[in-house]
């Protein structure tokens, strides 16, 4: 018969043992990550991206920014079901996450537009999938300046946590301006969608949970 302190401890996780050169925070790992942006940039370089490289470019970097939101936002809910604890490296995806969001807004404002600042704005008014994907960006520059333990610090832990919520409003706008984007309705922008909203959705169970579980045991252990 299981008690109530068994029933309480949380679910047991894989154990990962990682290099030295890739812990968390390490310049190893952001040299990983950072590969795919330094490949494509070489394979722009050199004029190997197709008949519209600048295209290919400001796409590439945008769904890698959208990529690592997705194994951001995935990384609770993998440990929550018995999968590999990787909590302290979700700062470091989230770093990337938003350089590569920078990257692709970069190269579409210094690249695409040319610095154009009256053309960048009629492009936001009339086009709804760079609104979108602007407001993404958005969030994402306060969410990247207090990700370091200074700024949780300064803030507080609950509200820190509070506003690095709004990733996930982040992540949605990032899904939805792929969406937008692409004209031919293919299934990749629908398949990162659905990701999103599955962990988005696995985020609100579970706050719905805690406060049940909270209910139970205080009824447990009233006289």
């Amino acid at each position: 018969m299981t008690t109530p302190a068994a029933s309480a401890r949380p679910a047991r996780t894989l154990s990962v043992t990682w290099p030295r050169w890739l812990g968390p925070g390490s310049y190893g790992l952001y040299a990983l990550g950072l590969v795919p942006a330094a490949w494509t940039f070489t394979l722009a370089v050199s004029d190997q991206l197709g008949a519209d490289p600048l295209k290919v470019l400001e796409r590439s970097l945008g769904l890698w920014a959208l990529k690592f939101l997705v194994i951001g936002l995935a990384i609770t809910p993998l440990r929550k079901l018995g999968g590999p604890n990787l909590v302290r490296y979700r700062r470091t995806v989230g770093l990337l996450a938003f350089f590569y969001a920078l990257f692709h807004v970069t190269v579409y404002v210094w690249l695409d537009q040319q610095l154009d600042a009256a053309l960048i704005w009629k492009d936001i008014v009339k086009r709804p999938y760079i609104t979108v994907g602007l407001l993404s960006f958005l969030i994402l520059i306060p969410l990247a300046a207090t990700s370091n333990t200074t700024m949780i610090k300064r803030l507080g832990g609950a509200a820190w946590q509070k506003l690095h919520r709004w990733v996930y409003l982040a992540a949605a706008a990032a899904a939805l301006h792929f969406i937008m984007l692409v004209k031919a309705w293919p299934a990749e922008p629908f398949v990162y969608a659905a990701i999103v909203a599955a962990l988005l959705l696995f985020r609100l169970v579970e706050r719905n949970r805690k406060p049940a579980a909270n209910r139970k045991e205080k009824v447990r252990m009233s006289p």
